[in-house]
């Protein structure tokens, strides 16, 4: 059970989110009043960082924390977690700005905190592929990435690079954030692995992910080389137990 004095957080990084931010970030907080939002911009040029400033003025559940340059996403959610223990929030959120993460689902998440660790919104889960809106190639690459993934760590998980994830604040205090060296899409499956890896208790509900309704896809060839390589690494480093 989450007690009703818990306080939950939602990082959401951005780079060039001006078109969504001043709209996700209010209908996060309508979802629950312990819900505070963390905007982590890298440097925007379109103006996110200042959009993120005027919100945080106009409510006060919504911080924001401005980066130098576009670091990735990866980093981006380390320094907002960290930001968020030293404040003593018991539940911590990864979503992304554009509405592909729908936050009408974040209620589900709390729910389900109640009894595991780590809460993973799943996009491949009970037979079925909630994806709308996605080029035919997109979806196999991101369907058979995750089933790759799963299949290189032993991860026992069907969307590995989901990244709309629910954290109890006890997982990531035990992580060693120092350690964490994945940027990208990898980020998302080193996070679960080293998670599943100290025994902390991981489960998957559905949500449907849905193209993003403005600006563009941070997915980039880089990112799926770094994601090709990243993961025979993290097992080795799994097989050796230096995890």
């Amino acid at each position: 059970m989450i007690n009703q004095d818990a306080r939950f957080l939602v990082v959401i990084p951005t780079f060039n989110e001006a078109d969504n931010i001043s709209r996700i970030v209010p209908k996060v907080l309508e979802q629950d009043l312990r819900i505070e939002v963390l905007v982590v911009d890298d440097d925007s040029p379109d103006g996110t960082g200042r959009l993120a400033d005027d919100l945080s003025g106009q409510f006060e559940r919504i911080h924001v924390l401005h980066r130098s340059g576009k670091q990735g996403i990866g980093p981006a959610y380390l320094e907002g977690f960290q930001w968020g223990l030293e404040r003593n929030y018991t539940l911590f959120f990864e979503m992304d700005a554009d509405f592909s993460h729908r936050p009408d689902a974040i209620p589900r998440f709390i729910k389900k905190a109640a009894a595991f660790d780590v809460v993973l919104g799943s996009r491949y889960v009970e037979g079925r592929v909630t994806v709308i809106k996605w080029p035919m190639r997109r979806l196999l690459v991101s369907y058979f990435g995750s089933r790759y993934a799963q299949f290189v760590t032993r991860l026992p998980v069907r969307d590995a690079t989901g990244g709309f994830n629910c954290w109890h604040r006890k997982v990531l205090e035990d992580l060693d954030f120092s350690r964490i060296e994945s940027n990208g899409y990898t980020f998302q499956i080193e996070l679960k692995l080293r998670a599943w890896r100290k025994g902390f208790t991981l489960t998957e509900i559905p949500i449907v992910f849905e193209e993003r309704e403005s600006g563009e896809s941070k997915m980039s060839k880089k990112i799926v080389r770094e994601a090709i390589w990243k993961l025979w690494k993290l097992r080795a480093l799994d097989l050796v137990g230096r995890l």
